[in-house]
């Protein structure tokens, strides 16, 4: 991946700068959805994969300083260890054998992954899971999301779901999301580097991607007890499902 400084490559630039920028409010006003709304934005302008690879800093770091703030690591790891032990080994996995994909299956999958996750953030599927059946929920629900991690990056929308359905509090969720994504995205990362889908170069950019994530997700920060969470994500839904059209018919 590289930018070149033309008017057009300086105008991609400013495009990603403020989809990293606004990926970021909407992770620290909502907790989660950095990599929802900036990867398929990214994919519009760069191309699905380095896409992913631009944010990969970003979603490291931000989910680091959330589960540094919440101080959920361990009680996360103890309860949720299942889960992401299965997300982890189906990530690999997908990664490994979608290496062929093309760019065009590569932005279908990910505008697939897209839609699902407007699907459940509007249907908001409520379960019941009794404690003595959370682990083997948790096994699947790791491995259903490593799939879905492993072709588009996109593992949150069933994450989502499933820990929602736990009724945790606020902060307990934002926490233990921060988590369970930050140890499923680093094997996500380091096999997608180790099978050539992102190189070197990649990640030198995507470290300056920190710049505008830090200060949308401090802005979100600030926002969050301010804004209605509902009216704000039924905005970023209308704007999930549009991007995820323009992704299908690119």
């Amino acid at each position: 991946m590289e930018f070149s400084l033309s008017p057009d490559g300086l105008l991609i630039i400013a495009a990603c700068t403020l989809a990293i920028l606004f990926g970021g409010v909407i992770k620290g006003t909502l907790g989660v959805g950095l990599p929802l709304f900036a990867v398929p934005l990214l994919s519009l302008l760069i191309g699905s994969t380095h896409a992913i690879a631009l944010v990969a800093v970003p979603v490291l770091v931000s989910n680091i300083w959330q589960a540094w703030q919440e101080g959920s690591w361990s009680a996360s790891i103890k309860r949720f260890w299942p889960l992401m032990l299965s997300q982890s080994i189906m990530t690999v996995l997908a990664v490994y054998f979608t290496l062929s994909f093309s760019v065009k299956q590569l932005n279908m999958l990910v505008a697939f992954a897209v839609l699902l996750a407007v699907a459940l953030m509007l249907f908001k599927p409520s379960f019941n899971i009794p404690p003595h059946r959370e682990k083997m929920m948790g096994i699947l629900v790791g491995g259903l999301s490593g799939i879905l991690g492993g072709v588009s990056s996109l593992m949150g929308p069933i994450l989502i779901s499933y820990t929602m359905s736990l009724k945790l509090q606020r902060d307990e969720f934002v926490g233990a999301i921060s988590v369970i994504y930050l140890m499923t995205a680093l094997p996500m990362y380091m096999a997608m580097f180790s099978f050539g889908r992102i190189e070197a170069m990649d990640f030198g950019y995507s470290v300056l991607a920190l710049i505008p994530m830090a200060i949308g997700l401090k802005a979100g920060q600030k926002l969050r007890h301010r804004l209605s969470e509902e009216a704000f994500r039924k905005v970023l839904l209308a704007f999930l499902i549009l991007i995820a059209i323009l992704l299908v018919f690119r």
